[in-house]
């Protein structure tokens, strides 16, 4: 987009401020993993410095894992602002089952709205030795729970939740379509991945 995506005015602050307040009303301890600490140091998390580099949002996966203080992270990335609670609640509740648990949505997987175990750091950190920087480049190394598109629709249909921000015209959509709150209800009775 050529300007950071975190800072981009959303709602009523930034992008990164309102996945904050999203999150922090699910998780004791919000983790902003980055290249340059001091930029988020207003947004309240522990900010934790990559170690990788510009080798991207795998870097940063292993930052946030490196400084956990739990055995597993909900990772996110910072331009999804539409986050569904009570998706990620349901998602997180399933973390035992797997290294990875990973959604589905209508175009594949989503590596940046799933939960991860500190048991991914060493194949984490070969990959990123091999220069390999995808985010699912260590997947075949670990257990990898997909829940399907069936199941994250159960919680949000249009699997809005997963809506990024890479383009200009893509922020000027989600600004344009902008829902007020993010979605807490759906939750099904018995939902199965």
């Amino acid at each position: 987009m050529g300007s950071n995506k975190a800072l981009l005015p959303y709602r009523d602050g930034l992008l990164i401020e309102i996945i904050y307040r999203q999150l922090a009303s699910l998780f004791g301890e919000i983790i902003i993993a980055a290249n340059d600490p001091a930029t988020y140091g207003f947004v309240g998390g522990r900010v934790v410095n990559d170690r990788y580099p510009g080798a991207g949002a795998l870097a940063g996966l292993h930052a946030a894992l490196a400084g956990s203080r739990t055995p597993y992270i909900f990772a996110v990335a910072c331009d999804m602002p539409s986050l569904n609670l009570a998706l990620i609640h349901e998602q997180v509740a399933l973390r035992h089952r797997a290294d990875v648990v990973i959604p589905e949505g209508d175009k594949g997987v989503e590596p940046l709205h799933a939960t991860y175990s500190t048991a991914c750091l060493p194949h984490i950190e070969a990959e990123l030795k091999e220069n390999h920087c995808r985010l699912v480049s260590f997947f075949p190394r670990v257990q990898v729970l997909r829940l399907s598109p069936a199941w994250v629709a159960a919680f949000d249909p249009c699997f809005t939740c997963f809506r990024n921000v890479n383009t200009p015209a893509e922020y000027h959509t989600l600004r344009r379509t902008d829902r007020p709150e993010p979605l807490t209800a759906g939750l099904p009775v018995e939902a199965t991945p």
